[in-house]
């Protein structure tokens, strides 16, 4: 499924974006790049230059580390709407980790350089980003509180329907094993089971496995 956008659209995903004037959008967006990523490919890897700001403007990805021992470690996971490597646009420096995508994703996104020769032309785009980087930061810490105050069911609610949404169906493999989505939601594998369960009992879903078909979707985003 081919999903339409502009590269505006991609920019008011991100929040540091959202709050600039329509001119400071238009000018951004002349520096927007598209990619798209098949199930499996690399957004990046560690050891990568990081010099870009990559938006998700669908799919979803996940980004992890590999232990001494070999072994995957999840960071987190990047959803339509989420973006990574802000910092990029101002500094320099190597990718720690890997980012790979778990079904098709659409990503776009803005080179260090391009940003810093608008950034250089444009003061008064320069004077909008710092206030708009000011309010993300207040954002920040209100998204930090209802992290931690929010349930389990709820952010579980939340990854299946994105999941759901990203693959555009409602019957599905979870693309992460239970112990990585344990990781991402700040639970236990065995929390993860029972939820389902749960959800299943009440009739939202079938579960069986690492397969889930949702049946209503408008009673899981009830628990959000």
């Amino acid at each position: 499924m081919v999903h339409e956008h502009t590269h505006e659209d991609c920019l008011l995903l991100v929040p540091i974006f959202k709050t600039l004037p329509e001119k400071d959008l238009e000018t951004l967006s002349q520096v927007v790049s598209e990619h798209r990523y098949q199930s499996g490919e690399f957004l990046y890897h560690a050891g990568d230059e990081a010099d870009a700001l990559q938006i998700i403007a669908h799919g979803q990805a996940k980004v992890f580390q590999i232990a001494p021992n070999g072994k995957e470690q999840m960071i987190r996971i990047l959803q339509t709407g989420d973006f990574d490597g802000e910092a990029a646009l101002f500094e320099t420096k190597e990718r720690a980790s890997f980012a790979q995508a778990l079904m098709e994703t659409h990503v776009c996104s803005i080179s260090r350089s391009d940003f810093q020769k608008l950034m250089v032309n444009s003061p008064e785009l320069a004077i909008n980003l710092v206030n708009a980087f000011g309010q993300r930061i207040t954002q920040l810490e209100q998204q930090n509180t209802e992290v931690t105050t929010s349930n389990v069911e709820s952010r579980l609610a939340n990854y299946l329907l994105e999941t759901s949404a990203g693959l555009n169906q409602t019957s599905f493999t979870l693309p992460l094993k239970k112990k990585d989505i344990a990781t991402y939601l700040g639970t236990t594998p065995e929390t993860i089971s029972r939820k389902l369960t749960k959800l299943a009992s009440d009739n939202l879903l079938e579960n069986k496995g690492l397969r889930v078909k949702i049946l209503d979707s408008d009673g899981l985003s009830m628990l959000i």
